[in-house]
């Protein structure tokens, strides 16, 4: 489950693509008639390490009290019997329903254009989090930094509140859902194929005391 030993490029991906997203989300907001966004959430590197590192370790937070769970237990499950498609379809509906009531405690979450954001965000990341996950031979350490990265920054930290806040929050899903269609389309055969087997150390059983024996010639 906590495969490290993959290509270092996934590790890359891993931050580079969450990141990327978000500045993409911002310049477009910013395009679109928003407000300069804040660069507070930019002012300290030690600040952005500390909040990743200690995402990354913190059993109540998402990266790692959920994936272990979606995509160390679940995806594989359903894997087991579906296409890799199918699979992040369902997934992504377990996923988005799990978070829906967070909507209800968030201001301004059920504000249409919040409220579709953010579902087009969750399912959208699901496929991420699948295609980095089949491609790292089921590492759930990627899909953890992924997450991780995913919410140290964010749109929130350009825009607390209001109009802007709403319309990145809609943008984010739509850039984010774009970015999953990509990987699809590009990568096909990955999804519409039997998913790849996770990749472990298989260990020989030791030898009977029988078969370690040497043998005496009569």
């Amino acid at each position: 489950m906590i495969r490290w030993r993959v290509r270092w490029y996934w590790y890359v991906v891993a931050i580079g693509l969450p990141l990327a997203v978000v500045m993409l989300t911002a310049g477009l907001n910013v395009a679109l008639g928003a407000s300069a966004p804040s660069m507070v959430q930019f002012s300290s590197v030690s600040t952005i390490l500390l909040v990743f590192a200690v995402r990354l370790v913190n059993p109540g937070d998402g990266p790692m009290g959920e994936e272990p769970g979606w995509r160390g237990f679940a995806l594989p499950g359903l894997q087991s019997s579906l296409s890799p498609l199918v699979s992040t379809v369902l997934l992504a509906v377990l996923v988005t329903g799990w978070h829906v009531p967070i909507l209800f405690l968030e201001e301004g979450g059920l504000q249409p254009s919040f409220f579709v954001g953010y579902l087009l965000g969750s399912v959208a990341v699901t496929f991420w989090y699948t295609w980095m996950f089949n491609h790292t031979g089921g590492s759930v350490l990627i899909t953890i930094i992924s997450h991780s990265a995913q919410g140290t920054i964010t749109v929130s930290g350009f825009w607390s509140a209001g109009a802007d806040l709403a319309q990145a929050n809609l943008l984010f899903g739509v850039v984010a859902s774009a970015v999953a269609i990509g990987l699809v389309l590009f990568d096909w055969k990955a999804w519409r194929g039997p998913a790849p087997a996770p990749a472990t150390t298989v260990l020989s059983a030791p030898p009977t005391p029988r078969e370690a024996a040497p043998v005496t010639p009569a």
